[in-house]
């Protein structure tokens, strides 16, 4: 029977946990909250001395390692994916939040920018859970799952007025993989979700909030942005006992913003 105490039903210490750019926004955000709940956690993304000097701060509260790659390139994804079956027998958490954005008028849209955020936002998700498979298959079971956690956006279950069309396209693609995995893996032991954020502070959101964060504040039903908090406890209970009967649903965190007009 599960123990229903809320230390145990939301735990997520001694997992081990990989988190795709994770040394940024959204990623971090998540890093740090499973760092100090007592999880092993290793981050990736592509500049080795960001990775690097996270690792160094998040190391004074619990266990965090570093494996810097660039997850745009099939050679990337291989080095990362081989660093860690250095490390590890199993991993229980795999949470593919590596992404890009590229914003232009439709009409002027370039090659390149679309090739950079499919490269991105796409095909990391789909290789790197396949070549993980069998280390969560190991680690997870009908009872206990191993987890799968890809982050999406309201973008993908909204149209933006902001012209990042291949974005939204490829988180729209997100979601749906997430659904097509979720059925898959579910009799392996593993659960697939995601979590589709709406405007948090980030690298990527780093230009719009400075232009226009109060706007986008107004235009929340909950009239804020997101929280290190928010982004963290959602990550957490998906992979804790209290999320292991959640499978392949996706999850806005945006305070209600996805069901108003499209910011």
């Amino acid at each position: 029977m599960t123990n229903l105490e809320i230390t145990n039903l939301f735990s997520v210490k001694g997992k081990t946990v990989l988190i795709t750019g994770g040394s940024r926004g959204i990623g971090l955000m998540m890093a740090s909250t499973f760092v100090k709940n007592g999880a092993k956690v290793y981050i990736s993304s592509r500049s080795a001395e960001v990775c690097e000097a996270v690792e160094a701060e998040l190391s004074k509260l619990g266990e965090c390692i570093a494996i810097p790659a660039d997850l745009s390139t099939t050679e990337g994804q291989q080095e990362l994916v081989a660093a860690i079956n250095a490390k590890e027998d199993s991993i229980d958490v795999l949470i593919n939040n590596a992404g890009a954005n590229w914003s232009a008028p439709f009409s002027e849209y370039p090659e390149k920018g679309y090739d950079k955020v499919m490269d991105i936002n796409m095909k990391p998700i789909f290789f790197l859970t396949q070549a993980f498979l069998p280390l969560l298959e190991k680690a997870g079971s009908i009872e206990t799952p191993a987890r799968v956690i890809n982050i999406g956006s309201i973008d993908g279950l909204r149209v933006s007025q902001i012209d990042n069309s291949a974005y939204g396209m490829s988180k729209a693609a997100v979601h749906h993989l997430t659904k097509i995995l979720a059925i898959k893996f579910a009799g392996k032991g593993i659960t697939v979700n995601a979590i589709a954020p709406g405007p948090f502070p980030s690298k990527m959101t780093k230009t719009m909030l400075e232009n226009i964060q109060p706007m986008v504040e107004k235009a929340n039903p909950m009239k804020r942005i997101g929280r290190a908090g928010d982004m963290g406890g959602i990550a957490v209970f998906l992979s804790s006992e209290a999320g292991s009967f959640l499978n392949g649903a996706v999850i806005p965190v945006d305070g209600g913003m996805h069901l108003m007009s499209a910011m």
